[in-house]
């Protein structure tokens, strides 16, 4: 089997491997099931314009790109984990796609290829690439963005479009922090380079009307439709969630501090199994040509390094945070890869050998029995509950468990508000912590069903214990 098939083959089985998971791997708590219930309530309600956290209750935190592409795939095919999914995989299969032509147009073909692979094989990315949250669209946003600039610059008025865009999906996906990890190495690129004149070549009227008409509307009817929503979503979200430790001000869940400098562990982790690839890469050259022929090295290395710079004093911070930053590293990786003469095939085999058995890992502990399956989603113990009766939860908020009830599960805060609701045959998901409590205050009126990681089903057997 030659390279470029072998490439080909690569690509097909991660591509496989992943939509076997958006089949088989249950919507998982908190992310994905937050992300995919808010998708559900938008095509339920018929509410366009604001994503709802809650029946009635708006979701200020992201604008709605992520929100209408997993809607959309749920209008077509219904509320299942596949059609929530199917809308990142496709915005995933995108972001490939400019990444594979804006390679072919600055190095041959086969590296370009590589550099798609090692993308798509990146652990992170891997994940993410059907994985119900924004971060995938921010990345298609930042990629085309880049792409579309430096192939701009040099007179494609194509590209050109395609970097706004890029702006346009960015800004609707995640918000003005889009634009920061697209402009700040545009910006310092440029002042390394020079030739600002250069940049004439891009289609600034017409992009900055296309952008305006296209983002602008939203923002004003989200506003409009909840007043608050700007100052929320552009301070709080933007400054004061990075900036202030343990930020109180989150209105859908505690903040998640992490120590300073932390985004540079999560991007190794991130990218594994490649994670040591360029710093090697980097190593073997140091005596030989480090050609860098119109900064495209720089551009790159800019590019990868973006989120990670902008994220080193965030406070409060995600390990997806690093991905849009890996389609660059990986283009970077594979052109340095080129150029040392190695074909590096035994390295490539290794690190897809270990991203497939960890995908396959994850698959099989699908198919695990509730009670040992390592999977953070609720969606298994409520589809395995087959009484004719309703379904509550006990104090707490599964996001997988409304979102496989299609919002049916009735939340309650208090014991005494539960036993007033309860008839026989109905079922309740009760926190593992707070089972002596509960089975003390309704006694023989309960019986245990089945039990997940985080909650044990019990089914009302008829009077509550006096």
């Amino acid at each position: 089997m030659n390279k470029d098939r072998a490439i080909v083959w690569g690509l097909l089985s991660l591509l496989i491997l992943r939509l076997l998971a958006m089949l088989w791997v249950p919507l998982t708590d908190p992310t994905e099931g937050r992300y995919a219930e808010i998708a559900r309530k938008m095509v339920e309600t018929g509410n366009w314009i604001t994503p709802q956290f809650d029946y009635g209750v708006p979701f200020w935190a992201k604008p709605p790109l992520h929100t209408w592409v997993s809607a959309a795939g749920i209008a077509l095919f219904g509320a299942n984990p596949f059609a929530a999914r199917l809308g990142i995989l496709m915005a995933t299969l995108a972001t490939l796609a400019i990444l594979w032509r804006w390679g072919c147009s600055i190095v041959e073909r086969r590296t370009a290829s590589v550099a798609v692979l090692l993308t798509a094989s990146s652990g992170l990315f891997f994940v993410c690439a059907a994985y119900v949250q924004t971060d995938m669209l921010l990345t298609l946003g930042v990629v085309a963005c880049m792409a579309g600039f430096y192939g701009g610059l040099k007179g494609d008025r194509r590209w050109g479009w395609l970097f706004f865009i890029g702006i346009v999906i960015g800004l609707l996906a995640k918000g003005p922090v889009a634009g920061v990890l697209s402009t700040f190495p545009i910006f310092i690129w440029m002042l390394w380079r020079g030739g600002w004149r250069d940049l004439g070549r891009l289609p600034w009227v017409g992009g900055t009307i296309m952008c305006v008409v296209l983002v602008v509307p939203w923002y004003v009817a989200a506003e409009i439709a909840t007043p608050g929503f700007l100052h929320y979503f552009l301070i709080g979200e933007h400054i004061q969630r990075f900036l202030q430790p343990g930020w109180k001000g989150d209105l859908y869940g505690a903040g998640r501090e992490q120590p300073r400098g932390t985004i540079w562990l999560f991007w190794i982790a991130a990218t594994l199994p490649w994670s040591p690839l360029i710093p090697l890469l980097i190593w073997r050259q140091r005596k030989g040509s480090m050609r860098d022929k119109d900064g495209l090295r720089l551009y790159l290395l800019l590019f990868a390094l973006t989120p990670l710079l902008f994220f080193t004093a965030a406070a409060n911070i995600l390990i997806a945070y690093v991905l849009p930053g890996i389609p660059a590293a990986a283009l970077l990786a594979a052109i340095l890869w080129a150029q040392t003469g190695r074909s590096g095939v035994r390295w490539m085999t290794i690190g897809m050998i270990e991203i497939v058995v960890l995908a396959l890992m994850v698959i099989g502990a699908s198919f695990m029995s509730i009670s040992t399956s390592p999977l953070p989603s609720d969606g298994p113990i409520v589809s395995a509950y087959s009484g004719q009766g309703r379904l509550a939860i006990l104090d707490s908020r599964s996001f997988s468990a409304e979102f496989y009830t299609k919002g049916k599960i009735t939340r309650f805060k208090t014991p005494n508000e539960l036993a007033q609701w309860m008839k026989p045959g109905d079922g309740v998901l009760v926190r593992k912590d707070e089972r002596a409590a509960f089975v003390a205050r309704f006694g023989t009126s309960v019986h245990p069903s089945i039990e997940d990681a985080n909650y044990i089903l019990f089914i009302w057997n008829g009077p509550v214990k006096t």
